[in-house]
């Protein structure tokens, strides 16, 4: 089992940043990649972005490209979400990922970390 725990959401004003913190534990060298999804009120659960563990390569959803980075210290069993130039539409629940090279897809959520957005 993994377990996972997001931090670092919060009310930001439209052109702000915030960094997420995803910490994991339990099976954490069971792990291949880590993900940042999202879900807003009325809509249904999105990709943001992921990494993969051993060689932290990267991929965005399209809305996320250019303005949030998403990195991993593997050490610390840490994934950050780095999020600038927010904006009202990134208000969101945001859910923190894990994918197992055996599952092959992402199995292991976190509770989740409220992004809200003023604009």
């Amino acid at each position: 089992q993994v377990q996972l725990v997001e931090s670092g959401g919060g009310l930001v004003q439209a052109g702000g940043s915030l960094r997420l913190s995803c910490a994991a534990s339990g099976r954490t060298f069971s792990i291949s990649a880590m993900g940042w999804f999202r879900q807003a009120p009325g809509k249904e659960r999105e990709f943001v972005a992921g990494i993969t563990y051993s060689r932290a390569n990267t991929w965005y959803a399209d809305s996320a490209k250019g303005r949030f980075t998403i990195s991993r210290d593997n050490a610390k069993n840490l994934v950050y979400l780095q999020m600038n130039s927010l904006k009202p539409e990134d208000t969101a629940v945001y859910y923190c990922a894990a994918q197992t090279a055996v599952a092959g897809r992402f199995g292991y959520w976190g509770q989740g970390t409220q992004v809200t957005v003023s604009s």
